[in-house]
């Protein structure tokens, strides 16, 4: 017998409410991200403002998420809550990427005397994901976990170097609306600052904080796929020169493949 295949007559009754739930934890991962980037705890109305939502629809998001335990208020402000750190302990005890890292970024401070870093791309920001220190301490403190800016530092602009115009122009946008970079930068003014497209390293000097050196690479990416990680060494200026920094890329791309091929064929 043939098999006929009917159609409805509301093809999207179904999916109404299926998007509408999806743009609705879009919405609240929004004000989740925005609070995670604050340096201090946010009131109603900034939130509001810079997630563009109107008060009464963030207020019911951030009931949602103090539910959970994801935010917590003190008076009229609001934070990240204490839910956040089984998921933290959860991500730094089981990622792949973290627990592969670790040996080698010891590895590669203590041949260096530098502190080694790995970030992390996320959209248009980087996150760091480890860290081991080296024998001079920063002058500044960076927690795991920081979201920072891809257009300043060695280790966020060497995951821009192959960017089209297209992508400079939404990560410009997107610093601007972070407040790390001021309304006037352009694309072509980022891109005067990043290495050449295929460059082995990039170097930075007083860009995210002043009196710091550092000099990042590319891990390695599967076919196909841009670089999406990469691995810096960091040291305050008294402690080390560019020169000194620089000799470092040969270690720093070794550790980088170390990790590429460690990740290879795992589920990361």
């Amino acid at each position: 017998m043939a098999t006929t295949t009917s159609s409805s007559p509301h093809p999207s009754a179904e999916e109404g409410p299926k998007a509408s739930n999806m743009r609705s934890l879009s919405r609240a991962l929004e004000v989740f991200a925005e609070l995670q980037r604050a340096e201090r705890p946010q009131r109603l109305s900034d939130l509001a403002r810079n997630c563009g939502m109107s008060l009464p629809t963030t207020l019911r998001i951030l009931r949602v998420l103090q539910d959970f335990g994801m935010v917590s208020q003190t008076d009229k402000s609001y934070r990240i809550g204490p839910a956040v750190l089984p998921a933290a302990r959860s991500f730094l005890e089981n990622d792949p990427l973290v627990v592969a890292a670790r040996p080698i970024l010891q590895q590669v401070a203590s041949q260096t005397g530098l502190t080694a870093s790995l970030y992390t791309r996320l959209g248009f920001e980087r996150i760091l994901v480890a860290r081991v220190d080296g024998e001079v301490p920063l002058r500044y403190d960076l927690p795991l976990g920081k979201r920072l800016p891809l257009t300043v530092g060695a280790a966020g602009k060497i995951l821009l170097a192959s960017s089209s115009d297209d992508e400079l122009q939404q990560v410009v946008a997107a610093a601007v609306a972070g407040g790390h970079e001021e309304p006037g930068l352009t694309a072509a003014a980022l891109r005067s600052r990043l290495p050449e497209p295929g460059a082995e390293y990039a170097y930075s000097a007083d860009e995210r904080a002043t009196g710091v050196l550092s000099v990042a690479v590319a891990v390695p990416s599967r076919p196909g796929r841009r670089p999406s990680e990469s691995i810096s060494l960091t040291s305050p200026v008294e402690a080390a020169n560019e020169e000194t920094l620089r000799a470092g890329v040969p270690e720093l791309r070794r550790a980088a493949g170390r990790l590429s091929e460690l990740l290879e064929g795992s589920v990361y």
